[in-house]
């Protein structure tokens, strides 16, 4: 029996409106293109999805096509942190991957709230030419702890909910799913036939010749005691000195979103039993920062924390920190980051005389989830004209500070962002022009004050000796 579709877990007056819109709107790129063989690998091993998707696509049509439709069932895209796709060019040994473009798109009367990208070709296809498509795209939030609660002695499990079969508005001939999970310990999974699991390794298929939007839902339960910290809230000040530093503060908001803890703490068998207390706990954490990095500090409200461990070489640094108490699920806590780094190696000056700001987005902490990323560039005072390349969408808003000895403020450049992963932690650049008459704007206003303290001694005494004689 051919596995259900979407729109048939709907009523019968609205599974007749999804089948008409269907036919209306999928079925006429569902002429155009086939999916040859598609092959997803889910990676469950962190709390971080991400999913490896192959695609050979071909053109079936008499038009030409030069782009592909992705189709995302509602529960992913609103858990869907990043998606990047790259064309195989070349045959096996000389093979090369070119990057392309994705861009969300609306279906009208999508079935079943159905969200949709489409990916941009480097060349068009031809009736009869394929193409090879590598697709990653990573989840968050979409792993459910079950048990939702758990003592400090207990180990972690949690569902995962997807589809043995790919969701697509094109027709598949042959496909298969592999899922990896963090251990060989698996309490259930659903078996749609074929389905096979060896060590680590769940394998759904082969599937052959399904129908568009072809739907079979799964439910895996799994152990992952991996810590689930998420930063529900992080706010990075890059402050920029023309006079040689780079300064860093970052005010963190963390969160273990797994497994609520439950019952009371017990420091005495945390602290004996390691291996089997508080396994899923939040002990320490481990940030990749800058190589030069100096005058680091890790506090909180309390003051500071000095169990932290700091490790640099020339190609990069690495700071542990451990928080004042092991976070379990639910548990939260609040710390700031600070450190410097030398200015020449994050500011350039760009061939049309701007100066630019050369530095890295996303958070330091490995297997780490942002739910909110705000990043404010502090401009020396006196720069006008900034301007933000990001290589992914985000919102910008200029603000306005004051230091100490500013006359007119420094300009503040916000990023913001939310849902962001390990994988946005790439370059991004900050122009603005800056005269640099401005940098004798603080040592005229320290000399202007020094003087005017001077004279004023200098009255002082006069008077005083005036008034004794």
């Amino acid at each position: 029996m051919a596995p259900p579709t979407i729109g048939a877990r709907l009523t019968p007056a609205v599974s007749i409106f999804a089948l008409l819109s269907l036919l209306v709107v999928a079925l006429p790129s569902a002429q155009e293109v086939q999916i040859i063989n598609a092959e997803r690998r889910i990676d469950l091993t962190s709390h971080i999805i991400r999913v490896f998707l192959t695609l050979k696509v071909e053109s079936i049509g008499t038009a030409a096509v030069s782009e592909i439709l992705l189709a995302f069932p509602p529960t992913e895209a609103d858990h869907l942190a990043l998606i990047k796709v790259q064309a195989a060019v070349g045959k096996r040994k000389k093979r090369a991957y070119v990057p392309l473009e994705v861009n969300p798109t609306e279906v009208p009367d999508a079935p079943n709230g159905t969200k949709y990208f489409t990916i941009s070709l480097l060349n068009p296809l031809k009736s009869g030419e394929a193409a090879t498509l590598e697709v990653l795209y990573i989840l968050t939030h979409s792993l459910e702890p079950f048990p939702a609660e758990i003592s400090q002695s207990e180990s972690q499990s949690v569902y995962y909910r997807d589809s043995a079969l790919l969701l697509s508005p094109y027709h598949v001939k042959q496909q298969m799913t592999f899922i990896k999970t963090p251990s060989t310990k698996v309490e259930s999974f659903t078996t749609v036939e074929p389905t096979n699991r060896a060590s680590t390794e769940l394998k759904y298929g082969p599937y052959e010749d399904r129908t568009p939007y072809s739907y079979s839902p799964i439910i895996v339960h799994f152990q992952n005691n991996n810590p689930f910290a998420v930063v529900e809230e992080l706010v990075r000040e890059v402050e920029i000195s023309h006079w040689g530093s780079l300064h860093i503060t970052e005010h963190y908001s963390l969160l273990h979103a797994g497994a609520r803890h439950k019952g009371i703490f017990s420091r005495v068998e945390y602290q004996s039993r390691p291996s089997f207390s508080g396994v899923s706990s939040i002990k320490r954490l481990l940030a990749r920062l800058p190589p030069r990095v100096h005058s680091v500090y890790y506090r909180d409200e309390i003051g500071n924390i000095s169990s932290s461990h700091l490790r640099t070489d020339v190609q990069k640094s690495e700071l542990e920190i451990e928080p004042r108490y092991p976070l379990f699920g639910g548990w939260k806590a609040t710390f700031v980051i600070g450190y410097g780094l030398p200015l020449q190696d994050f500011l350039f000056e760009s061939p049309d005389g701007r100066r630019y700001l050369n530095f890295s987005f996303g958070c330091p902490f490995v297997e780490t989830v942002v739910d909110k990323l705000t990043i404010k560039v502090v401009l020396p005072e006196g720069s006008k004209d900034p301007s933000a390349v990001v290589p992914f969408p985000v919102e910008q808003r200029l603000e306005k500070k004051y230091s100490y000895l500013d006359v007119v403020g420094r300009t503040v450049l916000v990023l913001e962002k939310k849902n962001v992963v390990p994988e946005h932690n790439t370059p991004f650049q900050v122009y603005y022009t800056f005269n640099p008459i401005f940098m004798l704007a603080e040592p005229i206003m320290l000399a202007s004050a020094f003087f005017l303290i001077f004279m004023a001694c200098v009255a002082y005494l006069n008077i005083d000796i005036s008034i004794r004689k």
